[in-house]
């Protein structure tokens, strides 16, 4: 068989901790400055009102029954013998540091919970808690996951991020300053980006050396204004080979040593408005794979260039 043309995040964990690892999401009950300080209201134009990574979070539960009821459900599915807590939706630094290191102590103090992943933006980092965080690297398996999308402006106020590109920049330093490990969140497949705009993302990605990346599809949602944009006709979508070739792409130009945690992403089905063809994910993992192969090439092949 084949040897996988791409950094497995998953190959790593494994690797690391001789055994099985997977992330448990959980609902810490955080929110978010882009829906609550005087900004837009609604987050983002692609946020569903529930938050991104949302299905199947028992957000009503506390923290320790979401983990100890998705570590029996990963036992049974999965043989799973370690886990991640993964604090997912909204933005989960979005508090006072004492806020966060209750939650944070809740998930880590469930037996084997090995690690912390921590999900939010660049605008919710202040020194204190980016050292509060360096504080659970040095205790845990620890991540730090950064919404970023594009590091293209004109395409963050599109979306209506509520921030920057330096701001990421400041962020990202600052955090890498304290040690810490940063899995960055992109979006392929953005309204207006070109192939080459795409691509300077990737390349400024592979200029950061960033430890581990997340793509994800741009797919619509009912309920959210980029909905109502794509209703409109203003909203493009890629076929799914366009969307295959662009990963393909970015992948080329990253370092080896980049690890690969997600190459695609869908919606809920029941808000899902498009595309359609999103819900087929290991046909698009697949692709992928076919695609590397097909051109005998793989991650980094294009980063010696860069």
């Amino acid at each position: 068989m084949r040897r996988k043309a791409f950094n497995l995040y998953s190959t790593h964990l494994k690797a690391r901790f001789d055994g099985r690892v997977h992330k448990i999401s959980i609902d810490a009950g955080f929110g978010c400055p882009n829906r609550e300080d005087g900004r837009a209201g609604h987050g983002c134009l692609f946020c569903a009102p529930s938050g991104s990574g949302s299905v199947g979070i028992e957000r009503n539960e506390i923290i320790a029954v979401q983990v100890e009821n998705s570590k029996a459900l990963m036992r049974r599915k999965y043989r799973a013998k370690w886990f991640i807590a993964y604090f997912q939706p909204f933005s989960n630094t979005f508090a006072p540091v004492d806020v966060l290191r209750d939650r944070y102590d809740q998930a880590l103090a469930v037996e084997d919970v090995v690690g912390l992943a921590v999900g939010t933006r660049p605008d919710c980092l202040s020194p204190q808690i980016v050292d509060l965080l360096a504080e659970y690297d040095q205790r845990s398996y620890f991540w730090l996951e950064l919404g970023l999308q594009s590091i293209h402006d004109e395409t963050l106020n599109y979306l209506q991020r509520g921030h920057d590109y330096q701001c990421f920049l400041d962020s990202y330093y600052q955090a890498k300053e304290r040690g810490l490990r940063v899995c960055v969140h992109l979006i392929l497949g953005l309204p207006g980006e070109t192939r080459d705009e795409v691509m300077a993302t990737a390349d400024e990605m592979a200029r950061l050396k960033v430890d581990g990346v997340k793509l994800h599809l741009l797919h619509v949602l009912e309920g959210t204004p980029l909905g109502d944009l794509y209703k409109q006709g203003q909203v493009p979508m890629l076929e799914m080979q366009e969307y295959v070739e662009l990963v393909v792409d970015f992948i080329e130009r990253l370092p080896p040593e980049t690890l690969i945690q997600r190459l695609t992403g869908d919606g809920p089905r029941s808000i899902l408005l498009a595309p359609l063809w999103s819900m087929n994910k290991w046909e698009i993992l697949n692709a992928i794979d076919a695609e590397l192969e097909r051109r005998g090439t793989s991650q980094g092949e294009q980063y010696l260039s860069v």
